[in-house]
Order: structure tokens, then sequence, then C-alpha cells
């Protein structure tokens, strides 16, 4: 396995996730920076000692790490079902979809879950998500549905939102993990930030 140090020398005479915006990313790298959400994530949280620090608020009115994992999760479970059925039908009609792709149990199923479970969770449906993504030809990343409810989308537009919601929750997972003290004690790569670890993901420029 890579240190952090031979990974940004591996990286540094090329563009990486830190110095091209989302929307300029070609296809493929775009797939690689949805994928590297989840490898983020393990570093972050799966060497963590005290796992119930992540149940933690900071503040009563702000979210807990579990519960920007459940946020991810949940968004990813709604702009999936988008982008399935975009790509499975032509011109598709999104608002047939339910607004919301909670189970009718949910709350109480996620108190029941520890946060790696929520994080378990969330990078299988990432999982779905950069497979069919990368199932897909180029051309068809241009594909499109339509909606009165919320707005008209194409798959490479789901994918860009979703690079952008991760990046969202990641640095507010990053900044509450420092202010709750769950990074005391754990190895130096396990406390890299999320801007060092964007360093570390190259990525190549779409074609105009």
């Amino acid at each position: 396995m890579q240190t952090i140090e031979h990974s940004r020398v591996a990286h540094v005479h090329g563009p990486t996730a830190a110095d091209v915006p989302i929307s300029a990313m070609d296809n493929n790298s775009l797939i690689i920076r949805l994928h590297f959400t989840i490898n983020h994530l393990s570093r972050w949280l799966t060497p963590i000692h005290d796992q119930t620090l992540l149940n933690r608020r900071v503040r009563r009115a702000e979210p807990s790490v579990k519960e920007l994992l459940i946020r991810m999760r949940d968004e990813e479970r709604r702009i999936f079902s988008k982008m399935h059925l975009i790509s499975v039908e032509d011109n598709p009609d999104l608002d047939k979809l339910p607004e919301s792709m909670r189970l009718p149990n949910q709350e109480e199923l996620d108190r029941a879950r520890t946060p790696l479970g929520i994080m378990a969770e969330f990078r299988r449906l990432r999982q779905s998500t950069c497979s069919l993504l990368r199932s897909l030809p180029d051309d068809a990343w241009s594909r499109g549905g339509i909606s009165r409810r919320e707005r008209d989308w194409t798959i490479r537009q789901l994918a860009e939102h979703l690079a952008n919601h991760d990046l969202d929750v990641l640095y507010q997972i990053d900044v509450t993990l420092d202010r709750i003290g769950a990074r005391e004690g754990v190895s130096p790569a396990a406390r890299a930030h999320l801007d060092e670890l964007l360093r570390l993901v190259s990525v190549n420029i779409k074609r105009a």
C-alpha cells in the first residue's frame, strides 16, 4: 500500500482532483473521483478507536458524522434511481420515481446501525453507481430524462451532482472529525485532510 508521501510523488506531474473542476473532468476521471470517495471515508473512519464519537454532534444544530453518512447514502439512492431509469429508457419521465427513496422504517433501521454499517451501505450503492457508469459508452452520458417537479437531468449531470455533493459532505466530515477529537491516536494517513487526499487522485480533462 502506498504511503501518502509516495502517492503524492506519483501524481505530482499531472493534474489532480484538487486542481481540476468536476465539470472539466472526463467521464473516466469522474468515475474514479466517485470511487475514491469510498476510499476517503474508509481511510478516515475505519481506524477510529472510539466509534461512538461518530454519533456525537459538535453543536445541537450540526449533524454528526453518522448523520452525514446517512445524507450521502440517501442522496446516492435518490440519484442512482434517476441514473438507472435514464440508462434503460429513452427520455423518461423522472417524476414517476418516488420523491423519497427512504424505506418506511428507515429511521428505526438507521438508529440500530453503526456508522460503519451506514458507510458499508453507502459503499454498496456507490459501487452500483460506478458499475452503471462504467458500462456506458461516452455518448450515452448525454442521455437525459425530464422532470417538472425538479429539473431535467442527463447522466453526466447526475454524476457531476454526486461528485459535488460528495465534496460538500466530505468537507463537513473532515472538519467534524477534528472537532470531536476522533483522530486522536490514529495514524498520520488516517488524519490526512481532504485537500491533501484530493491531490492523490489524478484526472484527465474532457475534450471540448
